[in-house]
């Protein structure tokens, strides 16, 4: 289960079925995006489900560059636990929510600020 610190950054969590539904993909789509790391889903809840947090829908779409700045935190040795809380948790630097800048179309600017974790 993800701690309450984590569940209580995510407005809403969507199950990958509820996931599925609001952009319009199968959720075996949704399974396959988790495999290949393009998305990012932790256990919340009580029972716990796999869930990701609604922040990362924008329009009806994942945040665009999402699966990129997974990556590159991935690559700084965040674990998803870590990802999902470094992007949905105000950061100093890019003066917001990563989340949320990539939402706005800044996700340059959020991989750039991931990338540099990594030192």
């Amino acid at each position: 289960m993800a701690p309450a610190d984590l569940t209580g950054l995510s407005a809403e969590w969507l199950s990958i079925g509820a996931l599925a539904e609001r952009i319009g993909e199968r959720p075996s789509r949704i399974k396959d995006l988790i495999r290949e790391r393009r998305l990012i889903a932790v256990e919340v809840g009580d029972p716990p489900v796999a869930s990701v947090p609604v922040e990362f829908v924008h329009d009806g779409e994942l945040v665009k560059g999402l699966a990129g700045a997974l990556t590159v935190l991935s690559d700084a040795g965040f674990s998803p636990t870590e990802s999902v809380r470094w992007l949905l948790t105000e950061d100093e630097v890019l003066a917001g929510r990563p989340v949320d800048l990539m939402a706005a179309g800044r996700h340059t600017a959020v991989k750039r600020v991931a990338m540099a974790l990594a030192f």
